[in-house]
């Protein structure tokens, strides 16, 4: 004879084909494995950086210079100057002015660096990514990190930045070439602030260039993280069995559970007034207790083989039992365990512990 079993080969493969679970994520953060294109930060802060220097650029100049002519005139022009007191005033100065001309420019960069950060990744802090890897010292793990794709890839971002910003030096400078020549005219701040003027035209076009080369680089980062976070069948039924217990486990649990929800439903079986049957296939028990409900409820109810149960316990205890057919299947589809009749069944249900009642008196 020939027997034929459908097996699923995936169940034992160790290929990474599923997406990752939100724990796999979770667990990755922690880890620091974040999705983050570090060119989208550099793009954002030299197209800002450089835009703040178009709009503060003659603040900046025009302080400089001030302070250049002051310093010339106060200090260098003064022989007495080398002493601790005026040496401490000097110092201040060059401070004071440091802070004013460039002190508003870094604070800028590096807001919009941590805000950059933090939009692409969130609040994260992990000391994972600070802990001290042996295989990092493994010379033949480095080589295989040198020729990876992911430095293949780097490679080329690199050659593409140094192609863009070369193409666009060339390209500014031959516009210019006709006012270049003619800065041999012009006395040293003009020239300092046409060459000024060309840099941060330069680097804004340079920034927005980088910034078109970031978003592809956001959509490679993205798909080689979710590449990364992939699981296997195997991982994910793993995971499932640390998260959720062993199906096996949880299954005799809830086995279990029953077997005791049973035990209690039977032991409460002698405690009720009457047993409704129709007569083999069900079987309720009903108690009336005016104490607890203002009806009737169940205390216990089963078919077939429970019902016979249920029927063998209330004969040896002296439960009355009564054959209706009609009520006992409505009872039993409509009514759980420990719920009061329902509304419509009250009469039927009465005439029933009426009838009860008339027995024991």
């Amino acid at each position: 004879m020939n027997y034929k079993h459908v097996i699923n080969l995936q169940l034992f493969s160790e290929e990474k084909t599923e997406k990752a679970t939100p724990k796999r994520r979770r667990e990755a953060r922690e880890k620091g494995q974040v999705l983050q294109s570090k060119e989208i930060n550099s793009a954002i802060i030299i197209i800002v950086s450089f835009l703040c220097l178009k709009i503060f650029g003659g603040f900046m100049f025009n302080n400089l210079l001030s302070f250049s002519n002051n310093f010339y005139k106060d200090y260098l022009s003064n022989l007495d100057i080398f002493n601790i007191k005026d040496i401490n005033i000097m110092m201040m100065r060059i401070i004071s002015i440091v802070a004013i001309v460039v002190g508003p420019l870094t604070a800028i960069v590096l807001i919009l660096g941590i805000a950059s950060s933090y939009l692409q990744v969130g609040f994260l802090f992990t000391t994972k990514t600070l802990e001290i890897k042996l295989s990092r010292l493994n010379p033949i793990e480095g080589f295989k990190r040198i020729i990876s794709k992911r430095a293949l890839v780097e490679l080329i971002k690199s050659i593409l930045k140094i192609i863009i910003i070369g193409y666009l030096i060339y390209f500014y400078a031959i516009k210019e070439t006709y006012n270049i020549f003619k800065l041999i005219d012009l006395n040293v701040e003009s020239i300092v602030k046409y060459i000024g003027n060309m840099v941060v035209n330069i680097g804004l076009r340079s920034g927005i260039a980088l910034l078109v080369l970031a978003v592809f680089d956001y959509g490679y980062q993205w798909w080689e993280h979710e590449k990364n976070l992939k699981m296997s069948k195997q991982e994910i039924k793993e995971e499932y069995k640390q998260t959720e217990g062993n199906p096996q486990i949880k299954s005799k649990i809830k086995e279990k559970q029953r077997q005791m929800a049973m035990r209690r439903m039977m032991q409460d079986v002698p405690k009720a007034d009457v047993i409704i049957t129709n007569p083999t296939h069900f079987a309720i028990a009903l108690k009336y207790d005016k104490e607890m409900y203002d009806a009737p409820y169940v205390v216990a109810k089963g078919a077939d083989l429970i019902a016979k149960n249920i029927k063998d316990i209330a004969k040896k205890h002296g439960v009355p039992t009564v054959e209706n057919r009609h009520l006992a299947q409505t009872l039993y589809n409509t009514v759980e365990i420990g719920q009061v009749i329902p509304e419509e069944l009250f009469q039927a249900v009465a005439e029933v512990l009426a009838y009860v009642y008339s027995l024991r008196y």
